[in-house]
């Protein structure tokens, strides 16, 4: 079976949450490779028809599987491969961008949603897949905090947060983040930007607690990969976070209000535990092989 990736690059760079899906795929024995869209907006995707059309005669895939809506609406601008078009969130949450979501979900052949709340917004009811991106946790693992600080020169002594994304991406909503925590004393606040992806491995087990405030979110890879790593969780409502992290020990849901935010972030502060997050990944068969299989499911069904 061969599959042809369709997705956007930035500065030369495709989502790690893709690469590691496809590394996933590719380790069942799929045939895997890239068409990557250098371009943005919908006139900067339509321009790489031409292209995509040569890479398809060049490879001959079985199918074609794209990430995000304008990526599917690309792929199916040729109508002899089948396509197969996972959405992750802001190609349905954002207004400009969903209508394009939207006549992609009537051309692909099945469509993923990674969350249902995302399914339901779309109006989509046939079709389809609900199949969150999975995790790594051969790489996403718990060790030992005191360890992962001295590996990044951080201080033993002071309390970390980690914000979900870089401070710039307004998606995030980092001004919540930095209010509430400017609430709490002696607490430091971390931007998640520059850091390779083993770093941010040891930086999840370094930190005392994760922090996610977005105003819109799909099923958040952050969320997930803070919980193979243990490490608890404050958490506006948003994307699926409530189902993943229901009932578990160390994690809280908070409103927008920043008191809100900051009183749940306390109430990690002050116990200063770890959660069983890893355990609930692999029970709800949140790892990447496990999500890999499903996605495997679909291709040989659309075959």
């Amino acid at each position: 079976m061969k599959i042809l990736i369709v997705c956007s690059e930035h500065s030369g760079k495709v989502s790690p949450f893709i690469t590691e899906q496809a590394n996933s795929i590719q380790s069942l024995g799929v045939e895997i490779d890239y068409f990557l869209v250098d371009r943005k907006g919908l006139f900067g995707y339509l321009k790489k028809r031409k292209a995509l059309i040569q890479a398809i005669h060049d490879y001959k895939p079985d199918i074609i599987h794209a990430h995000y809506g304008l990526s599917g609406l690309l792929a199916n601008l040729q109508r002899k491969v089948p396509v197969v078009t996972t959405y992750h969130g802001s190609d349905v949450n954002n207004a400009a961008v969903f209508p394009f979501s939207r006549l992609c979900m009537m051309l692909s052949v099945h469509n993923i949603f990674v969350s249902d709340k995302i399914r339901i917004k779309s109006g989509l009811t046939s079709k389809l897949s609900l199949i969150p991106c999975g995790v790594d946790i051969d790489l996403f693992k718990p060790i030992d905090k005191m360890q992962a600080r001295k590996e990044l020169q951080m201080d033993a002594t002071v309390r970390y947060v980690l914000f979900a994304s870089a401070f710039k991406n307004t998606v995030k909503n980092a001004d919540l983040a930095l209010k509430a925590v400017g609430i709490l004393s002696t607490v430091e606040l971390l931007e998640l930007k520059g850091y390779s992806r083993e770093q941010v491995v040891t930086l999840m087990n370094a930190v005392d607690c994760v922090l996610m405030t977005s105003y819109s979110e799909g099923s958040p890879q952050f969320i997930k990969e803070a919980m193979a790593c243990n490490c608890p969780i404050v958490s506006v409502l948003v994307g699926d976070v409530p189902e993943v992290i229901k009932n578990l020990e160390g994690c809280y849901i908070s409103t927008y209000e920043e008191e809100d935010v900051a009183e749940k972030l306390r109430q990690v502060l002050l116990t200063g535990k770890r959660t069983t997050g890893r355990k609930r990944i692999i029970e709800m068969k949140l790892d990447s092989t496990s999500i890999a299989n499903r996605i495997v499911k679909v291709y040989e069904k659309v075959i």
